[in-house]
């Protein structure tokens, strides 16, 4: 194994954004679109992704289920090429693309060679601009959709998950999973005439971000890109979403699932922040001194100390485009649930009441800026950092000034976030599983 070549790449990277992103980025508006390159000493390889707001939460008041329709048939074939025929000329390079649609976002990402950027950019712009929204590949899309909904049904993850945001949040919110038999009814009732609609108001150049970072002539990539989305206008607006009123729902829910190793729960609360909020990184070591993998708290006590869980974790997230939520994550085995409710709580409680120390802040910055400068030692791992900074409306010099950010925060400013934005005493409880209290009650 020749280690000085594996190593090489990361060198390269690591000298050419040694003066910074943002310093290394080129940002301008192409053909409508906002197009960001970054180039770096990485060899012959180009990873780039981006996003444009056509997610679930531009269904409005129309069919829940069509943003997510229309960016699952993005790669079933365009009015010029049937789906087969790009996938050919996709593997015949060797490049990736993909699209994913979340609650705000419709995403992709993909890599290539350096020599094959224009095809694939122009792959690209055609699945974005004209897909074929064919009635057979719909078909298919949907019967796929609606069976990857039905399994999922059957994971205590999910339908944990699904509950707490159906309580956290309102219809509307990006954050807001409606219930899955509403989603799979509105499956099975959208039309491809809803698409085409949908993605006639909704797609289109000026909401559109292109990321692009590796070994990059930009002055090609700009060209190939105007030639690409020539002519495309359009694009929905971004939406603002309103501060979130309390969901009038029901909050804690005890879902029985029958013969499940394991009961998932989630206890947490809406954050009331969003991440451009001066409280929300401190809210984040905070939380990650609590809970952040095997170095966190819950871990060291709940799971490694006492033996209850599988698993759990705490976590701050949903928050770029709104107020987000506060969680923590764990698993149980039926038999163990009583107690390590009563741990995980007492846990919480004694964080809440006590605060964080000043050891474990210091150890929680380190860990923090190191795992960031670690995740942005690949292409792909700068190429996401982009486009989440500047999805969250910062400027890129917001990524090179992040370590210092972190570096900032005191112990009060800690400690304060907690008692300002948590409230263990009024938290969400959701369990889903075999739960030995609500057994008797769903065998009636």
């Amino acid at each position: 194994m020749n280690i000085s070549r594996i190593l090489l790449p990361f060198v390269a990277l690591a000298a050419a954004l040694h003066a910074g992103i943002a310093d290394n980025a080129v940002r301008t508006r192409i053909a409508g679109i906002d197009l960001i390159a970054c180039k770096t000493g990485v060899k012959d390889v180009v990873t780039f992704c981006g996003s444009l707001p056509a997610g679930d939460s531009f269904a409005g008041s129309g069919n829940l289920a069509v943003p997510t329709l229309v960016g699952a048939m993005l790669d079933q074939g365009t009015t010029t090429e049937d789906k087969f025929a790009i996938a050919q000329k996709l593997d015949s390079v060797g490049a990736e693309l993909e699209f994913a649609v979340g609650g705000t976002l419709v995403e992709f990402s993909g890599k290539c060679l350096r020599k094959d950027l224009p095809m694939v950019i122009g792959l690209l712009a055609e699945e974005l601009r004209s897909p074929a929204f064919s009635e057979e590949e719909f078909t298919k899309v949907k019967q796929q959709l609606a069976g990857q909904l039905q399994r999922a049904l059957e994971s205590t993850n999910y339908r944990a998950g699904q509950a707490f945001s159906e309580a956290i949040y309102q219809p509307g919110s990006p954050n807001y999973t409606p219930p899955t038999e509403a989603f799979l009814a509105a499956v099975k009732s959208a039309t491809v005439t809803d698409l085409r609609a949908f993605h006639a108001k909704t797609y289109g150049p000026n909401t559109l971000t292109i990321v692009a970072v590796g070994d990059l002539d930009v002055a090609v990539l700009r060209a190939e890109v105007a030639k690409a989305f020539a002519g495309w206008t359009g694009g929905g607006a971004k939406i603002s979403y309103p501060k979130a009123a309390p969901p009038d729902a029901e909050r804690d829910q005890s879902i029985f699932m029958p013969e499940k190793p394991s009961v998932t729960v989630i206890l947490g609360q809406a954050s009331g922040l969003k991440y451009t909020d001066p409280d929300a990184i401190p809210l984040r070591i905070a939380t990650a001194i609590l809970g952040s993998g095997f170095t966190g708290r819950l871990m060291a006590t709940v799971r490694d100390k006492e033996g209850l869980t599988y698993g759990i974790g705490s976590r701050v997230g949903n928050d770029s485009f709104t107020e987000g939520d506060w969680r923590i994550s764990a698993s149980f085995a039926p038999a163990l649930l009583e107690k390590g409710l009563f741990s995980t709580r007492r846990e919480l409680k004694k964080w809440y009441d006590d605060g964080v120390t000043s050891a474990e802040l210091e150890r929680t910055k380190t860990n923090l800026t190191g795992s960031y400068k670690v995740g942005l030692a690949t292409t792909d791992g700068i190429a996401g950092m982009i486009l989440v900074t500047v999805n969250r409306g910062f400027a890129l010099t917001w990524l090179d000034e992040y370590p210092q950010k972190i570096d900032a925060v005191t112990l009060d400013q800690v400690n304060a976030a907690i008692k300002k934005h948590l409230n263990p005493d009024n938290m969400v409880l959701i369990q889903a599983g075999t739960i030995p209290a609500v057994a008797p009650a769903a065998k009636k």
